[in-house]
């Protein structure tokens, strides 16, 4: 058997998964009009993680959310080459993916230290360009955050992904016989005798049409893109999510599951996953078991 120290979840206050931001290089420095010579480039904005940061920081330190890189030193008598603007570094959380807002993937940061360049400084001027600078690149960017876990936690509304957690760990999740406790993901660390510690991500309750954006939709299936492996945690006795919502069994659970990854990105179904079947203290959950190992052994016969 398998102990495993109980070490609280850290929660997400207020928790951020997206925030847009506007960003613009430094214009160039002039060339001197008498002599010539270069005008400093001027300073490029980049995004980079950095340890112990959230988006919401990010938004609270800068509420304008305008990050602009530093002018280009102007060419003089003293120095024919102007100085260079100076760069600005946006610190932002491990586990971003960097937009614009059209869609297009600037970068992603993937390891503290990271960076992604996201709007050039302009060119100093030079005899070639009449002696006149270049604007910086400026454009709106996103900054998508996806969780970064070994372990993520999926399953439907009410499927006890948050009870299990209090069985894990001493995190105190909400929860309640309603379908939709967990509202935003929460990610924590479990450690082993051996001091292994592995990260595992709780994230909201899926439901049909997820992939479609229905419901938590999206906002929760980005999260499972960068988990190394899966937990299914299913309800023994089935569910159903409201009254005019057909009752699904625990191996349908499974197959709706499976199809929502699935048609969010295929690639989704290849990463390793086990099934935790939950509410075994409820009546006839011994016999639903078994129907569901032999509904899981022959999928085609069901």
């Amino acid at each position: 058997m398998v102990h495993i120290s109980r070490i609280c979840f850290r929660k997400y206050g207020n928790f951020m998964d997206n925030l847009r931001l506007y960003v613009r290089g430094g214009i160039g420095g002039m060339a001197l009009p008498r002599l010539g010579g270069h005008g400093g480039n001027g300073g490029d904005v980049w995004v980079v993680a950095t340890k112990n940061m959230t988006l919401k920081k990010v938004k609270d330190k800068y509420p304008l959310k305008r990050f602009l890189g530093g002018p280009g030193g102007n060419s003089s008598v003293r120095a024919l080459k102007g100085e260079r603007g100076k760069d600005k570094e946006i610190s932002a959380p491990v586990g971003i993916t960097v937009t614009t807002d059209d869609g297009s993937i600037l970068g992603e940061l993937n390891a503290e230290g990271d960076r992604v360049l996201v709007a050039k400084g302009g060119n100093g001027g030079t005899p070639y360009s009449a002696l006149l600078p270049k604007k910086g690149q400026a454009k709106h960017i996103r900054l998508d955050l996806k969780l970064i876990a070994d372990l993520g936690l999926v399953g439907f509304p009410n499927a006890g992904k948050s009870s299990l957690l209090t069985a894990l760990s001493s995190a105190t999740p909400q929860i309640a016989s309603y379908a939709f406790t967990t509202l935003r993901p929460e990610i924590g660390k479990l450690m082993y005798p051996d001091y292994k510690q592995i990260s595992l991500a709780d994230l909201p309750g899926l439901i049909e049409g997820a992939h479609i954006n229905k419901g938590m939709g999206h906002k929760f299936l980005k999260h499972v893109e960068r988990t190394q492996q899966l937990l299914f945690v299913v309800d023994v006795s089935g569910f159903q999510l409201a009254s005019k919502t057909p009752f699904r069994s625990a191996f349908e659970a499974v197959q709706l599951l499976t199809k929502e990854l699935e048609l969010y990105k295929e690639e989704l179904v290849s990463k390793p996953a086990l099934l935790a079947v939950n509410k075994m203290d409820l009546p006839d959950a011994e016999d639903k078991l078994e129907e569901l190992k032999v509904q899981l052994q022959n999928p085609e016969g069901n």
